[in-house]
């Protein structure tokens, strides 16, 4: 079974169909309106607010092809290289050691996104706002992960991994604010679904990958790393954004600057919610997932060996139906104008997926739960996105900095599952309580979402 990827400049028709309109249909100067500033065909005069080109037909698969690479590192090297790197140190100390590298990165990389997406909202280059940001992000995590596979210090492999993790988030964090420049709101939801795509897709490609190099996980982390920082250059060549060195900003004060990054949720209610809603949901779906190949050893009784050969064919039944949620849940919800429901629908299949490992404590089970599971966080990503950026504080002005506080709600939960699913699994009920948790966690985020009134 296989996924069509879609090429450089070629997008599924309905969805070229939807990018197209999102751009201005004039070209004459005249602005769209962007929540970073505007969109307009001719690049800004001096003086000028921050002005971004319309989206060419190159920039949905662009940005899906860059999720799949950023994402594919992300879930290769947590899912499988990772894990694998520190059982061949201390087998009999896997889930603490493990616990103490990645909650060692949360604690470093905890503001990453929102204080480069705020220095990215600012800055003046002749590659635009974004871009610089990104490069950076790319080259320093390459570099890095072609040095973590020779480490055999848990604290070394720790110090790299913080190092790692900031790079890719420094380039994450700008790139989520590319959608709200580029895109009017009401064409965001096909372009969260196309970077719901690339995550997706590179969530699967990543461990599958990774699989293959798990005897060699310096190699594995090398071929991430390369990787990562020439599609990123591609991306940037490709998808050139107006050049910002002329742009005129508010004078920088530190104090604004700082508490900048409050933002009070009287005053900023449904901001406040949806964070809450984007932590509980990926803090369910990553207790378990970074955890997969631990389930496979220790739950179900596989080999290593063989676990990391059955981490293939479960990444594969996630992808395929993930895919098939993305595609129809984005566009859908932007012909309908709502987003809350299929959060609401994601929820009760990652119930159902998170309850099959319980029911079926085998591999059967486990594909079972990939497949079922892949469907509800495909229609999760395709709408959570489009969401965020529709409770931004102050119509988006800042969206770089504010969406970067928002995928705090993502990178919080992630780096702490290996921590809570070690406690889960050592006192409170083990492998078993893993499931239950998801369940539980996935289920107060969409009682989170009801209070949200600007976003049906």
């Amino acid at each position: 079974m296989s996924t069509h990827i879609p090429e450089s400049g070629s997008v599924p028709d309905g969805l070229a169909a939807a990018a197209t309109a999102s751009a201005p249909a004039t070209t004459d100067g005249s602005a769209a309106a962007s929540v970073t500033g505007s969109i307009s065909a001719t690049a800004p005069r001096t003086g000028a607010v921050p002005t971004s080109p319309p989206p060419n037909r190159a920039l949905l698969p662009s940005l899906a092809i860059t999720s799949l690479v950023l994402f594919a590192t992300y879930s290769g090297l947590v899912a499988m290289l990772l894990p694998n790197q520190v059982l061949a140190i201390d087998p009999d100390n896997k889930v603490s050691n493990l616990a103490i590298v990645t909650t060692t990165s949360f604690i470093f990389t905890l503001f990453a996104q929102p204080i480069v997406g705020a220095f990215s909202d600012r800055t003046r280059s002749k590659l635009g706002r974004r871009a610089p940001w990104m490069i950076i992000g790319a080259a320093v995590g390459a570099i890095f992960l072609v040095g973590l596979g020779s480490l055999t210090s848990i604290l070394w492999i720790a110090v790299f991994w913080v190092v790692i993790q900031v790079s890719l988030n420094a380039l994450q964090g700008p790139m989520t604010a590319i959608v709200p420049d580029r895109f009017p709101r009401e064409r965001r939801g096909v372009a969260s679904a196309m970077v719901g795509i690339g995550t997706m897709v590179g969530g699967t490609a990543g461990v599958i990958v990774a699989a293959t190099l798990a005897s060699n996980v310096g190699l594995g982390y090398t071929v991430f790393g390369v990787a990562v920082l020439v599609v990123t250059l591609v991306y940037v060549l490709v998808n050139r954004d107006y050049s910002s060195k002329d742009a005129v900003h508010p004078p920088f004060s530190w104090r604004a600057f700082l508490s900048g990054f409050w933002i009070d949720p009287r005053t900023n209610p449904d901001f406040a919610w949806a964070f809450a809603a984007r932590f509980l949901f990926i803090l369910g779906y990553f207790v378990v997932f970074a955890f997969q190949l631990y389930i496979l050893t220790d739950y179900i009784g596989l080999p290593v060996g063989e676990a990391n050969g059955t981490m293939v064919p479960l990444s594969l039944a996630g992808m395929v139906t993930t895919v098939v949620a993305v595609v129809i849940a984005g566009a859908w919800s932007d012909r309908i104008g709502r987003r809350k429901v299929f959060i609401y629908a994601a929820t009760v299949f990652m119930v159902i997926g998170l309850l099959m490992p319980l029911l079926m404590p085998s591999v059967t089970g486990m594909l079972v739960m990939a497949a079922i599971n892949g469907f509800g966080f495909g229609l999760y990503m395709a709408s959570d996105t489009a969401l965020m950026t529709e409770v931004l504080p102050g119509g988006g002005v800042a969206a770089g900095k504010d969406l970067g506080i928002l995928n705090v709600a993502t990178n919080i939960p992630q780096a702490m599952s290996p921590a809570i699913a070690g406690l889960l699994i050592g006192s409170l009920g083990g492998y078993p309580a893993l499931f239950i948790f998801g369940m539980v966690s996935v289920i107060l985020a969409a009682v989170a979402l009801i209070p949200i009134k600007s976003v049906r």
